[in-house]
């Protein structure tokens, strides 16, 4: 699920989720949605199916509706992973990715660089160092789904 109109970025990581559904022999169906409407109907085709699940996409649209979007997937029971810690903490199953405080940390120095009136063009490109998984042990509960124990130890936060 994304907004590839507000979040174009959304296209760039497809193609990589395109790659891995055809290398596992999962069925991928895109889920463009343009505005909050279209969100519940979204989910609520998702919920119809068994055996169906949810990523959403990292971006500014999705970030602004992570609650919604994490009580809807509650609701028509669909497990959903997020890109997002911040998502788990607004409701979401489970999410893996990187640590967004720690990225604005990184970025800091570059920031401090740039002031003092080194190129941007000049400066390598940095990779996330920190990614974290987060589970949300309540949502689990609501879908009827249950997290094995050797996950949650490897989770850096697990809500209970």
């Amino acid at each position: 699920m994304s907004n590839p109109d507000a979040d174009p970025q959304t296209r760039f990581y497809s193609s990589s989720i395109e790659v891995a559904a055809a290398s596992l022999s999962v069925k991928l169906i895109s889920t463009p949605i343009h505005d909050s409407a279209e969100i519940e109907s979204a989910i609520a085709t998702l919920g119809r199916d068994t055996g169906t699940g949810l990523i959403v996409l990292s971006g500014l649209f999705t970030f602004t509706h992570r609650e919604l979007i994490a009580k809807l997937a509650d609701r028509y029971r669909v497990p959903a992973v997020y890109p997002y810690r911040e998502f788990v903490e607004s409701g979401g199953l489970l999410s893996y990715g990187v640590d967004l405080a720690a990225q604005f940390r990184q970025a800091a120095p570059y920031v401090d660089r740039i002031l003092k009136g080194e190129k941007p063009t000049d400066l390598p490109v940095q990779a996330p160092t920190k990614f974290e998984l987060a589970i949300n042990l309540k949502s689990a509960k609501v879908i009827g789904l249950d997290i094995p124990l050797h996950l949650q130890q490897l989770a850096d936060e697990v809500i209970e």
